[in-house]
């Protein structure tokens, strides 16, 4: 597996064959967040085939995980613990003093894998459906 800095279009690709990412985001709306700010798009690999992928970027002084995906055929492999830990040593290497990210309530595999990695929850926002709450994490780096 390599993990690399890579572009929209890859991850475009890749985030529509996540099922979990029921409505991916198009090119643009990477565009508009990633536009003018410090950002970090990650992609792992195995040969030419993109296993998985992590974007964040730069939002009121501390960084943003913001869209994550394995691809079903690749999980199991370690390929979001890679992903998550090359984003970030580039975080640290870049002075921010925490990682934060958002999931969903439904989303039971991130909370557990955020929680096992040092997150703390800072946040819960609530919507109609219980499993649609918003669930905000952070780690100290």
């Amino acid at each position: 597996m390599q993990i690399r800095a890579s572009n929209i279009s890859t991850v475009v690709q890749l985030s529509q064959e996540i099922p979990e990412l029921e409505k991916p985001y198009p090119a643009s709306e990477y565009e508009k967040r990633l536009n003018e700010v410090p950002h970090l798009i990650l992609v792992a690999f195995d040969g030419t085939q993109a296993m998985g992928f992590k974007v964040g970027y730069e939002r009121e002084g501390y960084f943003y995980s913001w869209m994550g995906g394995v691809h079903p055929d690749f999980r199991r492999k370690g390929v979001a613990l890679a992903l998550a830990e090359a984003q970030e040593e580039w975080a640290r290497r870049h002075h921010y003093p925490s990682v934060t990210f958002k999931t969903r309530n439904r989303l039971k595999a991130m909370l557990c894998f955020a929680l096992q990695r040092g997150f703390n929850i800072i946040q819960v926002d609530p919507f109609p459906e219980l499993g649609e709450y918003r669930i905000w994490l952070k780690k100290e780096l």
